[in-house]
């Protein structure tokens, strides 16, 4: 099979923990866009923790696309124009406000490049260190969101906030998107909008095929895409139950794993026509 895309997770995935990209998986992947395969990075990452990343692949110069906040959007990243967006209503985020302080979980969203809490909260925090966006303490969530916001998130320790999914995925059911992007994070987007559901929206005009795209991902909110995707790849450091869905296994994240599998079932495979 000859792939045409690749799409990439960052966190965990791309990315070593120290937040930066290992030479030989840059390479990799700048190798393959130069031989026509589009690159693409879908994150629960805002759009501004994700452009870094972006620029340093590249993806400007070979017309590529990032596919941030779980992909309630679709970023072309050469014109920087939006080419599909989703969001919540500000009704809706006040009522997350209001179930989290029932779940006694901790809530952000974001508005004006800045991640807005009504507490400090240590996983509050985190997000600020992965996305670069300040972190804006207001004295009333409700007050402070206005319109419209593409995306909330629920912040706990890993085990109350693992029920609190199973909680809320069923109290939810037909009105929100539901998941967990990292143990600590409980992600909620407009219904029905998934990584799978925008890389679908945006192959269907590229002419690309799902068998013809490889997906690689290392948490729950990846599972659709892996899913999606004719190669879908769990990292080695990924939950077991999201490995048992995928179609390869690669290597942790620190020890270039999507370095690997570039190479094996892309460059190598470009190799040989």
């Amino acid at each position: 099979m000859s792939y045409k895309m690749i799409v990439l997770d960052l966190d965990d995935t791309l990315l070593r923990d120290d937040q930066t990209i290992s030479k030989r998986t840059k390479d990799a992947l700048i190798q393959a866009q130069e031989a026509g395969v589009k690159v693409v990075l879908a994150s629960g990452r805002p759009t501004q923790g994700m452009r870094w990343v972006a620029e340093e692949l590249k993806l400007d110069h070979y017309g590529s696309y990032i596919l941030p906040f779980n992909g309630s959007k679709i970023i072309d990243c050469k014109t920087n124009e939006e080419k599909y967006s989703r969001t919540l209503t500000a009704e809706t985020a006040h009522s997350l406000y209001d179930i989290s302080k029932r779940e006694d979980v901790g809530i952000l969203t974001y508005a004006e490049d800045a991640i807005i809490v009504e507490e400090t909260n240590p996983f509050a925090s985190i997000e600020s260190d992965l996305t670069g966006l300040p972190v804006k303490v207001v004295p009333d969530f409700k007050e402070a969101i206005t319109g419209p916001v593409v995306k909330a998130l629920m912040l706990k320790e890993a085990d109350h906030l693992a029920e609190v999914e199973k909680k809320l995925q069923a109290e939810l059911d037909g009105e929100l998107s539901v998941m967990r992007s990292k143990p600590f994070f409980l992600e909620f987007t407009q219904l029905g909008v998934t990584k799978g559901t925008s890389l679908d929206y945006l192959i269907k005009p590229m002419g690309i095929k799902p068998e013809e795209v490889m997906a690689i991902g290392d948490s729950y909110n990846d599972l659709t895409m892996i899913e999606f995707a004719g190669l879908g790849v769990a990292m080695g450091n990924a939950p077991d139950d999201i490995k048992e869905k995928a179609d390869y296994v690669a290597a942790p994240n620190m020890e270039d794993g999507v370095a690997e599998v570039v190479e094996t079932f892309v460059l190598n495979e470009l190799s040989k026509i």
